[in-house]
């Protein structure tokens, strides 16, 4: 059973916990079995005129006391059980999420947002209930029936007990044929509920865009298709769920038929009492249970199966980058060379960067420019390890940046990227992201050196402010210099502002950039930019074109050489004039 098998770790872990709610939900069924057989001895004994006060009093105190003694031991094994199932939600959702930060890029492009949201608001519930109310139904199934019948044939009438189990076996069959429709409906049913997450998502974090463009009709269309699949795939499972408890019923009922009339017959002959028929009748009404719990056991185990599937797939994933083994110790990085880096991104048709090669000492800074789409970002991104590059090619202080741990390396580096995001709370917490602790002091200096003093202060709640989702309460600027001051925070040795600055003024920028080079000095800091202005103070600044340097040196030796950069500033200079004049 793949669903065990896959879990088997928390089986063995809490083996103890279930085999002990196993033993109280048994010893539940073996006590169940009293009252039917009492009630048949007192039917008996008043039919024969036996039964007196005495006996009778003792017999309810006796019921009275059984039950609330099988209440106690419900309680107990209800706890211990779905206790366990509660604890596998947990274990499975803190899994999931570490496996999610130890992924690389290309495993969010393979996997989208809705299916993984799918996994844990669906699918770990699932398996959470196969493993309590699917246990607990498999428990009445077995220990119930067989209690049941050991009963039956004990105390009662052998010939009855089968007779009146004859239908049974039409039962296994029947929700044989209905578990497996169950476990490729529900996984459809998945599959489509990810969808709909998908959509879900885009709608509102593109609400702005949807409004602007008048396309909201035309979204809510589509979003009434995703959810009328999701309805109509639900509906087919439930279709089917539907179909277990009517069958059981059915089947049962087929077995109350032939218990009632063979035993009719029986004691007709007086091969058994009338308190027997009855007490019996009892028993069999109390299989109807067992046997639905084992339609229910089946429809959740079909239903946790598709689901432990679906996680394990995902959890067999591995990311493209991992840490090594023993990984070399390096206090701090004191070079960073890259020697003929060429990289292509999993999946593409050209490489992106083609036989790049520099080198950058502590307290340097590079400046980054060329064209869009000539492999700014995807150079700057290297250096984190998103992606896999050939080995060797990128070394920090002469160490190959793949025997390096991934961590330490990102403790290094302070990265702005162009895509802002924040999270919905604070513009205090989105700021101490990377130092949760920091000082107000601290968070104010950060504040002052990324230019955000005054817009702080005209937020309607100052740093205390919530952004909301992804920063919506921020225009692009002022998100752009949240991102500036949470990195500074972190005073990183390595700082990459990837066209970090592209959303604000001009004389912002210079203050940026002096207050940066002010408090960075002795420290390592790369920068990509379209704007020239922003790297003309670089010590070094590349030129890339389709994914190679084309050139390179200080700004006054790009202006010498009259290629691109300098072209490209000319202009950029006599727009801003431009621009300028007419205001």
């Amino acid at each position: 059973m793949s669903f065990v098998s896959r879990l088997s770790w928390f089986f063995r872990e809490r083996w103890s916990r279930y085999a002990l709610a196993i033993m109280i939900m048994t010893a539940v069924n073996v006590l169940n079995m009293i009252p039917p057989r009492m009630i048949g001895g007192i039917i008996d004994q008043i039919r024969t005129g036996t039964l007196t006060g005495a006996e009778l009093r003792q017999g309810v105190l006796l019921l009275v006391g059984l039950a609330l003694l099988i209440y106690l031991m419900i309680y107990l094994w209800i706890t211990t059980l779905f206790g366990n199932s509660i604890l596998l939600e947990k274990r499975l959702r803190t899994r999931l999420i570490q496996h999610l930060t130890r992924m690389s890029p290309s495993f969010f492009h393979r996997n989208s947002t809705g299916e993984l949201m799918a996994l844990a608001t669906n699918d770990i519930p699932a398996i959470g209930q196969t493993a309590g109310y699917g246990v607990m139904t498999l428990v009445n199934t077995i220990a119930g029936t067989t209690v049941v019948i050991v009963t039956m044939v004990s105390f009662i009438s052998w010939k009855l007990m089968l007779a009146a189990l004859i239908p049974l076996p039409l039962l296994t069959l029947v929700i044989s044929i209905l578990g497996r429709q169950t476990r490729r409906r529900f996984a459809s049913a998945q599959t489509a509920f990810g969808r709909m997450n998908d959509q879900a998502l885009e709608s509102i974090s593109g609400m702005r865009v949807i409004r602007s463009y008048v396309q909201e009709q035309y979204d809510l269309r589509a979003f009434d298709r995703i959810t009328s699949d999701v309805m109509e795939k639900n509906m087919r499972v439930a279709v089917i769920h539907a179909m277990f408890h009517p069958t059981v019923t059915l089947i049962v009922g087929m077995s109350y038929v032939i218990g009632i009339g063979y035993g009719a017959y029986l004691v007709f002959h007086n091969e058994i009492t009338l308190g027997q028929l009855v007490s019996f009748n009892i028993y069999l009404g109390m299989l109807i249970w067992p046997m639905i719990a084992f339609g229910e056991f089946i429809n959740v185990l079909q239903r946790g199966t598709a689901s432990v599937d679906r996680l394990s797939r995902t959890f067999e994933q591995q990311p493209d980058v991992r840490n090594p083994v023993h990984p070399k110790p390096l206090e701090s990085p004191e070079s960073i060379e890259f020697c003929r880096l060429t990289f292509r991104y999993p999946g593409a048709a050209y490489d992106s960067l083609t036989a790049v090669s520099l080198r950058v000492d502590r307290g340097q800074t590079l400046g980054i420019v060329g064209r869009t789409g000539s492999g700014k970002s995807t150079l700057l991104k290297q250096l984190l390890r998103f992606y896999p590059a050939p080995p060797g090619s990128i070394r920090i202080s002469g160490i190959p940046l793949e025997e390096l741990a991934m961590e330490r390396v990102r403790e290094w580096i302070g990265y702005v990227p162009q895509e802002h995001l924040l999270l919905s709370k604070s513009v205090r917490d989105n700021i101490a992201l990377g130092r949760p602790y920091a000082s107000e002091g601290d968070i104010r200096r950060v504040i002052e050196l990324a230019s955000f003093t005054k817009d702080a202060e005209l937020l309607p709640h100052g740093l205390q402010t919530i952004v909301g989702e992804n920063g919506v309460m921020l225009s692009g600027g002022q998100k752009q210099r949240v991102s500036i001051a949470r990195a500074l925070l972190a005073d990183p040795d390595i700082l990459i502002l990837d066209d970090a600055l592209s959303a604000v003024d001009a004389r912002t920028e210079s203050a940026i950039l002096q207050a940066i080079r002010r408090e960075r000095t002795g420290k390592t800091t790369w920068i990509a930019a379209h704007r020239l202005s922003t790297v003309m103070h670089a010590d070094r600044i590349i030129v890339l074109e389709d994914g190679r340097i084309a050139e390179e040196g200080t700004h006054e030796q790009l202006m010498k050489q009259g290629g691109w950069y300098r072209n490209q500033f000319e202009r950029q200079q006599l727009e801003a004039k431009l621009l300028d004049s007419s205001n």
